[in-house]
């Protein structure tokens, strides 16, 4: 038998999730600690059934272990190196490239939008260095966050920076699975460039406002990551 109690199967994760951090510029678990109670729990689930039942019962659920293990990664990240950039604050696809209003900050701006798939990191970033002058929270609905409408009636969460006197509007939007948004922040935080502030479960999306001087470096369809990859430029952000 590999594990004679739930205590040991629960010390083993524990000290497999410790190993796995890491020591280097990033201050996290490669395994992102919101996911630590679904591995621990689809993990036991696994073991025991595996113990009882062997690999024809199991399997599926250690597919379902290795699909949760995939979805809460949280790998170390190297800034995109150049002047005056905004980094991406996710992972995913450029769904919107756009002039539009942004409502957090009462003023035009240029909007890009990154979508997440269930398949994304989704560990949140800050994509500027700069103070947090706002965070505003708004219930909503749960529509597919690729489509349009979801910016304005899905549950979201703004987090308005003053990046040298350049203001950068990040929103979390929730999306048809994800119904959690998580932000760690609080006004008066001063964040780095690729900082972690927030993570959003199953599938959703990041909207950015910037300055209308920004000049966009994505396009629609482009696929970034987030830190990896400057979505644009705004001269005097640095």
């Amino acid at each position: 038998m590999l594990f004679r109690s739930s205590i040991e199967v629960t010390y083993f994760l524990k000290k497999l999730l410790r190993r796995l951090r890491t020591k280097m510029m990033y201050p996290h678990p490669i395994i992102a600690k919101e996911g630590w109670p679904y591995l621990a729990l689809v993990g036991v689930i696994s073991l025991l059934v595996h113990r009882f039942g062997g690999i024809a019962w199991s399997w599926p659920l250690w597919v379902v272990f290795v699909f949760v293990l995939q979805f809460f990664r949280d790998p170390q990240r190297i800034p995109a190196l150049g002047r005056d950039l905004v980094l991406s604050p996710a992972d995913g696809r450029i769904v919107v490239v756009e002039t539009t209003n942004d409502p957090y900050a009462g003023r035009q701006a240029l909007k890009i939008s990154v979508f997440m798939n269930v398949f994304n990191v989704h560990s949140n970033r800050s994509a500027v260095n700069g103070l947090v002058k706002e965070i505003q929270y708004f219930p909503g609905k749960f529509v597919n966050a690729d489509l349009d409408k979801a910016s304005t009636e899905n549950e979201r969460n703004a987090v308005v920076i003053d990046a040298n006197g350049q203001i950068v509007t990040l929103v979390q939007v929730a999306g048809l699975i994800a119904r959690r948004i998580l932000c760690y922040i609080h006004v008066g935080d001063r964040l780095k460039a690729g900082e972690r502030y927030g993570f959003i479960r199953f599938g959703s999306r990041v909207d950015v406002y910037l300055p209308l001087t920004a000049e966009p470096l994505v396009s629609v369809g482009d696929k970034v990551f987030a830190t990896n990859t400057a979505l644009a430029r705004v001269p005097g952000l640095d």
